[in-house]
């Protein structure tokens, strides 16, 4: 028996080690493993590509469950044969960079971006960006991640700026890109653009005031935001309501807190008459609801009160005020004109931008978007079409299928998508102008041209993921071998973020899917069922606990029971609980190992022990299904249960009198059997904890490859 085993187990300081021989042996590159005959030339290929942390500081425990989950679905297709690709990379994420180092710079210096300029800001989150990718890949490695990092790929580098100038371009020709005044969702904080999807809501407790415009005025209205009446165009009543038919199609001119304003009686279905007075002020370049019932209508959407810097632009007293301060203006005003007529408190889920915290404000603005609903040439469909297609008929499969219909409500109300930001970080817009002259793509030469001045949605180039990491716009043979992909794995939080784009991206660029099964896991919470936070204290860094308990132990308290699409809880005492189990795994080899010195393999083995075999074969069997379906969850509990409670509770107490008996039959038989029994568990186990088992098969008597990584998945002859 090796002497090491004399030892309790080390994680410590065997799992760096195994992780540095594995990464030096080049064996995680699916083209080295053909050349050292790993794996066959013709083997059939599986690939997933790393949904890529953004650069903006440390992994979290969503992070480590997420590099759980996919490396074990990796080393389990490695030792089935395949020609496994689990490509890395990282992404710039624009805006959570950006907003970092602004704070710091505003923290440090009591700078603004707009002190330091473009080009010094730019030189600062790039410097930050590196140092952040060089903690997270050491983040990565240390989960035991068996990424193939000389295929590594970065959002912002010279292959993806390739990819996002190509897709831009070819988008813009065949007119599904434009440049057109909309109504946006603007961050005033961050001075920038975002997409719905980057919004919060909170729910806060509000004032919905009713009032009437002048003392003459027919018709009451309700509002929260009183400070964006000055802004109106017109009022909007159901076609049914009664109350205010007569008033439909009249104009009426009113001075509103020093304003004046005009105001036009319009019916509209979208009006719900039960809500206030059952009639709404319409101020449409502060409304997305309202800007398209002012389309409906012809009515104005010029009238624009509210600047980027949320303050007010309309005359009078409210000039320059910021609109918190102008709606206490108005309300006070309305009293002293004894314009109010009722005040009371609601509840109101208020848009704040998910980065920088700030209140969202709807202001018009000229930006770029992606139509959505406009045939793509050549293909007979719209891009909505193109992204509801594959889901539909089965081409990529959701993991929980549940997410299917989530899926569909989603992009069936679909709106263009808004891809310019205002920020300085990320892919600028592949546009520039010269007078009259546009040219899109790439550079122009000669003098003269200016480029946009805003940068894309860092969704649009983390949407081209999939194929831009393999070498497109290239024709590759990795594009060629790995391409579709066979799985995305990643949370559901943002199935509309990425996945979504991805396939709209991927239909669009290629004609095909960008992966074949998409598997949704849930938020990692602490052991009472809470979000982890700074503010509850309740953080676990995944460095941190790896470094008390070990990797292994952090990979199986993540992944045991944690069904895709579900939250799930966890805490020291169940990572403590693997701890146990690695220690346990490292006591049953002392015991083997000491016990089957010099056994024979090829005895046939006692009816008992055959028996026994072939149970363990079907219970193989089991835990291969479990994971092709992708109930790793199932699987590792079952493999868990098996080698502490069968093999080492049950099997092992019972071959000890065997051992004691001096029947060498027998002993014989037990011991070719506890060898099978443990080197089958040991590569079961393997893909769920590599790092103890790897160690363990290193000193086993049945290796019967370099590393236990790349030995073939246990298959029963019995």
């Amino acid at each position: 028996m090796p002497e090491k085993f004399l030892k309790p187990y080390d994680s410590t300081s065997t799992e760096p080690r195994i992780y540095s021989a594995w990464n030096e042996s080049g064996l995680f590159n699916p083209d080295e493993c053909v050349t050292q005959g790993a794996t066959s030339a013709d083997a059939p290929a599986y690939s997933i590509i790393l949904p890529p942390p953004n650069v903006t500081g440390r992994l979290h425990m969503g992070h480590a469950l997420m590099l759980a989950v996919q490396d074990t679905i990796i080393r389990y297709k490695r030792m089935r044969g395949f020609r496994t690709l689990w490509l890395p990379g990282t992404d710039h994420a624009a805006i959570a960079t950006q907003s970092v180092v602004e704070k710091q710079l505003k923290k440090d210096e009591n700078k603004s971006r707009h002190d330091v300029g473009r080009e010094e800001l730019l030189k600062r989150i790039e410097a930050f960006a590196a140092e952040s990718h060089d903690t997270i890949v050491s983040q990565v490695k240390t989960m035991g991640a068996s990424l193939d990092w000389s295929r590594e790929a970065f959002t912002l580098d010279e292959t993806r700026t390739r990819a996002v100038r190509t897709v831009f371009k070819k988008m813009f020709d065949e007119g599904l890109i434009y440049r057109g005044l909309r109504i946006v969702n603007w961050d005033p904080k961050g001075q920038t653009t975002i997409s719905d999807d980057e919004i919060v809501y909170e729910e806060r407790t509000a004032k919905l005031y009713t009032f009437r415009y002048s003392k003459d005025f027919p018709i009451p209205v309700a509002t929260t935001r009183p400070e964006t009446k000055v802004g109106d165009v017109g009022i909007a009543v159901h076609p049914d309501d009664a109350r205010y038919q007569k008033f439909v199609g009249k104009e009426y001119d009113v001075v509103f807190c020093d304003v004046p304003i005009h105001i036009t009686v319009v019916a509209d279905k979208e009006v719900d008459p039960s809500f206030g007075t059952g009639a709404v002020g319409l101020t449409p370049a502060h409304s997305k609801i309202d800007w398209d019932i002012a389309d409906r209508h012809e009515l104005s959407h010029e009238v624009i009160v509210i600047n980027e810097y949320a303050k007010m632009t309309a005359g009078g007293r409210l000039e320059g005020k910021k609109t918190t301060e102008a709606r206490d203006m108005v309300v006070e005003w309305l009293k002293s004109e004894e314009l109010l007529e009722k005040e009371e408190d609601i509840k109101q889920n208020v848009a704040t931008a998910e980065r920088t915290g700030g209140i969202v404000e709807p202001l018009p603005k000229m930006q770029w978007f992606i139509e959505v609903n406009k045939e793509v040439p050549g293909r007979g469909k719209t891009l909505k079409e193109l992204m509801l297609e594959p889901v539909r008929s089965g081409a990529i499969k959701i993991i929980p299928e549940h997410f299917e219909k989530t899926y569909f409500h989603w992009i069936e109300n679909l709106r263009d998508w808004c891809i310019s930001r205002q920020i300085w970080y990320g892919h600028r817009v592949p546009v520039w102008y010269k007078d009259e002259e546009i040219t899109v793509g790439e550079p122009p030469t000669g003098e003269g041209w200016t480029q946009d001045e805003d940068t894309l949605d860092t969704w649009f180039s983390s949407g081209l993921w999939t194929f831009s990491t393999l070498g497109w716009p290239n024709t590759t043979e990795d594009l060629k071998n790995y391409h579709p992909t066979d799985l995305l794995e990643t949370g559901y939080d943002i199935l509309f973020f990425w996945v979504a784009r991805m396939i709209l991206m991927t239909e669009f660029a290629l004609g095909t899917i960008p992966f074949k099964t998409v598997y949704l896991h849930g938020l990692v919470r602490d052991a009472q069922g809470r979000k982890m936070s700074k503010s509850l204290g309740n953080n676990m860094d995944p460095l941190d606990v790896a470094a008390k308990f070990g990797a292994d132990a952090a990979r199986m308290a993540l992944i045991v029971g944690n069904t895709p699409g579900t939250d799930t809880r966890i805490s020291e005492d169940k990572v403590k609980g693997y701890k146990h189990f690695a220690n346990k795994l490292w006591n049953i080899a002392r015991f083997i190992l000491e016990n089957t010195k010099d056994t024979d393999m090829s005895v046939p083995l006692s009816p008992e022990d055959a028996m026994i075999l072939s149970a363990h074969g079907e219970f193989m069997k089991d835990v291969t299904t479990d994971i092709e379906e992708f109930r790793v969850y199932m699987a590792s509990e079952k493999i868990y249960h098996y080698a502490w409670h069968e093999l080492a509770d049950k099997i092992l107490e019972e071959s000890k009198p065997i051992f004691a008996s001096g029947d060498q039959t027998a002993i014989t038989s037990r011991k070719a059997l506890l060898l099978t029994l443990f080197d089958r568990t040991l590569r079961l186990l393997h893909p769920f904890m590599p790092f103890v088992t790897e160690e363990i098969w290193q000193s086993m008597p049945t290796k019967d490859a370099r590393f236990l990584m790349i030995a073939k998945w246990p298959e029963s002859t019995h």
